[in-house]
């Protein structure tokens, strides 16, 4: 039988999969683990209780946290003339229409967002196939189609969260890094979870917001009371 790591024994001390926890809690152990080499994300994951087979229950927007996610955001802006101009001022790291599309498919650069003005979407809505499966595409639902492309880079550059329900109708997201105190932690959760209680689709029945669990990048997931948020 190998060893156990420093961290799993940590882990085995402090960590019960079944039990609930507080997020002052949940941050004390992400933190008595965390990586000496890099700052993790901490990362929330919220089963909702609705049925993602139906169309009208996916839930999907977006919200800006009140304490940033501690990352730079880096952001691709599809726009031209005065609006692109805008971008450019407003510190999007890529600005441009077929040009920029060239650069995604041929997968010259990395962005963490794309914009477009609504004008631009005809040249990205012939990049579905590239944008699509890395969840790209803008979406007026989530603040990035907008003509107003500096508010919009402002957004998420301050901390935007875009999110969706996955096939299991659990929203995943990032609120913040494991350096954060549980304080910050805890508003960025919360805001999350104000803004899905306003989505919550008229026809799904019983409890809306279930379970909730916290992790670092390199860490499990912490059963989290929701009592706490919500």
């Amino acid at each position: 039988m190998s060893k156990l790591t420093k961290k799993q024994k940590i882990l085995q001390e402090k960590l019960d999969p079944e039990k609930v926890y507080s997020i002052d809690e949940a941050m004390e152990i992400m933190q008595s683990v965390k990586s000496d080499k890099f700052d993790e994300s901490v990362d929330i994951s919220i089963k909702l209780g609705v049925d993602p087979n139906k169309s009208d229950q996916n839930v999907r927007g977006a919200v800006t946290l009140p304490n940033s996610l501690g990352k730079d955001v880096r952001v691709a802006v599809f726009a031209d003339g005065d609006n692109a101009k805008d971008a450019e001022s407003a510190g999007a790291e890529y600005v441009g229409m077929e040009d920029l599309a060239e650069k995604f498919t041929k997968e010259e650069i990395e962005v963490d967002v794309v914009i477009s003005t609504n004008g631009a979407m005809k040249v990205v809505g012939k990049l579905g196939q590239v944008l699509g499966p890395k969840g790209l595409m803008p979406n007026p639902k989530t603040g990035t189609v907008s003509d107003d492309v500096a508010s919009a880079i402002k957004n998420v550059k301050a901390g935007q969260v875009r999110f969706r329900t996955d096939k299991n109708g659990i929203i995943h997201g990032s609120i913040g890094k494991v350096t954060f105190d549980s304080t910050k932690i805890k508003a960025n959760a919360s805001a999350l979870l104000e803004e899905l209680k306003k989505l919550k689709p008229a026809s799904a029945k019983g409890v809306y917001i279930n379970n909730i669990a916290l992790s670092s990048t390199m860490g499990p997931g912490i059963k989290i009371n929701s009592g706490e948020l919500v």
